[in-house]
């Protein structure tokens, strides 16, 4: 039999591309291989999402903002002040997160905490693919209209 369509043997035209069964690769190229996310990524990306709202004070305990402050001070400080507050659990397919806020007084804690919840939820699984079982929230204080900011003055110089 001639081939005269110019498609191979079969008329089909399909000789020319890789499929599963081919000698390269197998199916998508976006599927080979496997991606992992840092629990450090997914702190970053809940601690933005959790600030974003409006209410949300500060992220971690009055303790841990502190020591954070003077933290960032120094050279080569430890943690972000993007993560505090933040504790994720990363799995292949799965995320719980642990955070820690401060409200401004006046705010309705249980909106705050909702409206936390569905941001966090929402750019984390946007930007991650990751699905997030849960979102628990501790509340740790209350900032009042008339308080000073209370981070120390640094003491290293």
């Amino acid at each position: 039999m001639t081939d005269t369509t110019g498609t191979g043997p079969s008329g089909s035209g399909d000789e020319h591309r890789k499929t599963s069964t081919g000698k390269r690769g197998g199916g998508d190229p976006g599927s080979r291989g496997r991606t992992t996310i840092a629990d450090g990524v997914v702190e970053k990306i809940a601690g933005l999402a959790a600030r974003d709202v409006v209410g949300v004070h500060a992220m971690g305990s009055g303790l841990s903002r502190t020591f954070g402050a003077v933290r960032d001070r120094v050279p080569g400080g430890a943690k972000s002040n993007v993560t505090r507050g933040v504790k994720a659990e990363v799995g292949e397919v799965q995320t719980a997160l642990d955070l820690e806020i401060v409200v401004d007084y006046g705010v309705s804690i249980s909106d705050v905490a909702r409206a936390v919840r569905e941001n966090v939820i929402s750019a984390v699984e946007r930007m991650t693919g990751l699905e997030v079982v849960e979102v628990n929230i501790a509340v740790s204080d209350v900032k009042l209209p008339e308080e000073e900011e209370d981070e120390p003055e640094p003491r290293l110089q």
